[in-house]
């Protein structure tokens, strides 16, 4: 069953926890890397904000030189895909619950899952103990396929000639 979500969220918290993710050590300049002196210069797609660097004078975005660089969705669309993602969700069916392109919302599913697989080695766990009781969750569940007879099987209301 599909049902939209997208109404059920909040777009300053949304914005505020992809700002988080996308920029753990604060805003910068992606051009000088200067983090005092950004002016807000645009809030046309407010909670996502405009700013340029007083050092040199660049334009850009939370959203500048990242994977979600270009996109025009609302902040609370975005958060619902990377849900979406994180959890599996078919893209067919995310597509269908936001109301939106399928075929743009694969692009970026495989934008960010080739980012992932690329940087994924990067994040090491800082403890050196992990539990990994989930990770076998599924196994009891595989098992081989099903046995299927030899000769195949009479139609229905039909009797096999059997030697009596």
């Amino acid at each position: 069953m599909d049902f939209p979500i997208a109404e059920l969220m909040d777009p300053d918290a949304c914005y505020a926890k992809l700002l988080h993710w996308l920029h753990p050590d604060g805003l910068a300049c992606p051009r000088c890397g200067g983090r005092d002196g950004l002016g807000v210069h645009r809030r046309h797609r407010a909670p996502v904000l405009d700013y340029r660097c007083k050092t040199c004078r660049r334009v850009f975005n939370a959203w500048t030189g990242t994977a979600l660089q270009g996109s025009r969705r609302p902040v609370v669309e975005l958060m619902l895909i990377l849900r979406g993602i994180a959890q599996g969700v078919p893209t067919a069916q995310l597509a269908r619950e936001l109301g939106c392109d399928r075929k743009e919302l694969l692009r970026l599913r495989h934008r960010l899952q080739h980012l992932a697989w690329r940087f994924r080695g990067q994040w090491r766990m800082s403890d050196p103990v992990a539990e990994a009781d989930e990770m076998y969750q599924n196994a009891g569940e595989k098992r081989s396929a099903a046995h299927r007879p030899a000769r195949p099987a009479a139609a229905a209301g039909q009797q096999t000639a059997r030697p009596r």
